[in-house]
């Protein structure tokens, strides 16, 4: 419980005659963050960037949710849509390309009071921080992770991203793509992630639904959330966009998301593919095993002092 005393000021000869009761204030007293008081600098995204629609709904998330500043942490790589922790007073960090996830895997690690989100893009999630994100989902460690996938690196100005499809022009492919695009939900299925889910830009209410269900997954929480690049890769998604003649379906309501094999499956479709939530289970985190290990090593040594405990350890090293 958050706290806020009226505090018993002394008088001016040093006594103290007020007997007003401290009254604490609880979580349920505290007013909801605006959109305005959660904002910091203006987004600098081209304008129609499908970012936008994301950071929008990222405000939302923490109004509803009764977030308050000192609980709201945003991680971010290097990218356009890692620009975030920028556009969000509160919390947070804007860490090097790839490795956004080590660094809030951190955090989660040494504050299980918060809930960690971390944004970023195709390039920065699957290629230079493909590593991190196969280990960060077999490690289940809790966080939330909104991968903001457009096809193309856009930041560095249109090139052949992990996801970019087959035949895409580039300024590296200018022949058209010939790798294999990677599949992000079946990758993140196959590392062990136990939330798996996909949505778009263009769906703003499947967007919120989508990050409040995986902030209240026990665990590594991974959404693929498709997010137009007006500028390098206009129309990437129309075929998913019902308002320009595509198709939003979403997981069949008889889907067990509890069946891995099943899951895996679902996500076979690209282009436009489902979406929804294709996978969640239940599994020990890594905060909870680090949590025993800590737990129980500090039971063995109960009741010494930290040098004995140093001595203890360089002892039976020799």
């Amino acid at each position: 419980m958050s706290e806020i005393a009226i505090l018993n000021l002394p008088t001016s000869r040093g006594a103290n005659t007020n007997t007003t009761p401290v009254i604490p204030l609880t979580e349920a007293d505290r007013k909801p963050l605006t959109k305005k008081e959660i904002s910091a600098d203006h987004p600098t995204w081209c304008p129609g960037c499908g970012d936008f629609s994301v950071l929008a709904l990222y405000f939302k998330l923490i109004e509803k949710r009764r977030m308050h500043h000192e609980k709201v942490t945003t991680v971010a790589g290097i990218g356009c849509s890692s620009r975030f922790p920028y556009f969000v007073q509160a919390h947070g960090a804007h860490f090097i390309h790839g490795r956004a996830l080590p660094f809030a895997t951190g955090v989660s690690l040494n504050r299980p009071d918060l809930h960690v989100f971390v944004f970023g893009g195709d390039g920065d999630a699957f290629s230079i921080g493909g590593n991190h994100f196969t280990h960060t989902a077999r490690k289940n460690v809790k966080l939330t992770y909104v991968v903001m996938d457009n096809s193309v690196y856009g930041l560095t100005k249109n090139q052949t991203s992990p996801t970019s499809p087959i035949g895409f022009k580039s300024k590296t492919d200018i022949w058209g793509a010939k790798d294999r695009p990677i599949n992000p939900l079946k990758q993140a299925i196959s590392a062990g992630a136990t939330f798996v889910a996909r949505t778009s830009h263009t769906n703003p209410n499947h967007v919120l639904q989508t990050m409040e269900a995986a902030m209240d997954h026990d665990g590594f929480s991974f959404i693929q959330c498709l997010s137009e690049c007006v500028e390098f890769y206009p129309g990437a998604f129309d075929n998913s966009n019902p308002r320009k003649g595509g198709k939003f379906d979403l997981v069949p309501a008889d889907h067990d998301v509890t069946d891995e094999y099943a899951a895996y499956k679902l996500a076979e479709d690209l282009r436009p593919g489902l979406f929804g939530v294709f996978y969640k289970n239940a599994r020990p985190t890594k905060n909870a095993n680090e949590a025993a290990i800590i737990a129980d090593l500090q039971g063995k040594h109960a009741g010494l002092e930290p040098w004995q405990i140093l001595k203890k350890n360089f002892d039976r090293m020799k």
